[in-house]
Order: C-alpha cells, then structure tokens, then sequence
C-alpha cells in the first residue's frame, strides 16, 4: 500500500470520528492542523509520512475528546496496523500524540523534529483569529464564562488543575494562549506566532476597553 493511500485511509477515518466534535478539536481543525504542518516541513527535514499521519491523529485520543484515552491509542494503533504502517513509525506516531499537548505547561520537551513539527501546527491553530474563536467555542462546551474579574488567572498549575479548574474563556488566554510564541520549535512556526499573537493581544485591548464601558 503506498504512503498517499494510507493517509487518505488515515483522513477518511478521523474525518468521520470528529466531524461532529463541537469543542474546537473537531475535524476542520484537523485539516488546518495537518495543512500548517505541511507548510512547516517545506522549510525542515523530517519525515513527511510520519508528521502528516501524526497531525491528522492527535486529537483522537485526546483526554478532551475521549473519556478513554486508552481505548483511542489503541484503536489509533489497530488503524495503523490494518493500513500496513511499519511497527517503528507506528510507535513514533503515538509517542508524538502522546507527548505533544501542553498540559497546562507542564508537557514534555520534545526532543525530535517530526514531533516538533506537530506541536507548532497544533498550537498555531490555538492562535490568530481561529484561536479566539476556538477559546470561546470551546469555553462554552465547558460551562465557562466569558469572563469573570473575580476568577484569577492560574500559574504554576498541575495537569488537573489545568484541565478542571475555575477559570475562564478571556483567562485562557493568559493561561496557555500567549505562552506559546515562546514555546514554538521551528523558524516558521515562531514567525508565524507572532503574527498570531499580535492579533490577539489587539482583540484583548479591544476586549477590556468594551467590557470598562468604553466606546
């Protein structure tokens, strides 16, 4: 089976197990994910087949999406299985899926170029104007407010408290959002952050001075 078929199986599979998510991580964000990675690795050497096959899976067993992250990496692994993928890309790809989330900025570092790459596609899908709109999005599907000046902004959180703590939809922003930039592993991605975070930093003035009554 040729690697261009694999992934159209790949893409098929996970279009259909996410078209309907409705808390940002849903199949579009897939794409956009697996698109921004495709143009980063014009610009780095890497494996193609393993960074597009990890972009397109990396939310399936996310703990935001699944209540069984067991049960998701394992039929992550039966897909790969069925498609003929060799065992050793196979548990590179479960290791990136497995490593790349920010958990509240307690994640790992990642040490090789495939799983960077992956990384920087997903968090710059958490920037710009798709970002603010996920926020919200996903803010909501969580019972969040918008915004509540007596709930604090969080640091130096564990996993759980980042996960399900009190917080809010404008909190994450300072929460996770705008740690990013820093965050990013390759040339392309660090430029296109910062484009993305200056847009949000100009929506979060705007934001302040409407919710102070300003005009």
């Amino acid at each position: 089976m040729t690697e261009d078929k694999v992934l159209q199986n790949i893409e098929e599979w996970v279009k259909g197990e996410l078209l309907n998510e409705k808390s940002g991580h849903d199949w579009y964000h897939i794409k956009r994910v697996t698109d921004i990675a495709k143009e980063i690795l014009k610009h780095e050497k890497a494996d193609d087949f393993t960074v597009i096959s990890a972009a397109l899976l990396h939310d399936i067993a996310d703990d935001k999406v699944t209540s069984d992250v067991n049960m998701a990496l394992e039929r992550i692994r039966k897909l790969l299985e069925r498609n003929e993928v060799a065992d050793e890309t196979i548990e590179t790809i479960i290791d990136i899926i497995t490593t790349m989330s920010f958990k509240g900025g307690t994640g790992k570092e990642l040490s090789y170029i495939e799983a960077q790459i992956v990384q920087d596609a997903d968090r710059l899908d958490a920037l710009g104007a798709i970002g603010i709109a996920r926020t919200f999005q996903y803010g909501g599907a969580k019972g969040q407010a918008m915004y509540d000046p007596e709930i604090s902004v969080r640091d130096q959180m564990s996993f759980e408290e980042y996960r399900n703590g009190e917080s809010t939809s404008i909190n994450h922003f300072y929460e996770k959002l705008l740690l990013l930039k820093d965050k990013m592993n390759t040339p392309t991605a660090i430029k296109i952050a910062e484009e993305r975070e200056e847009f949000m930093k100009n929506f979060l003035d705007a934001f302040f001075k409407e919710w102070e009554g300003g005009l």
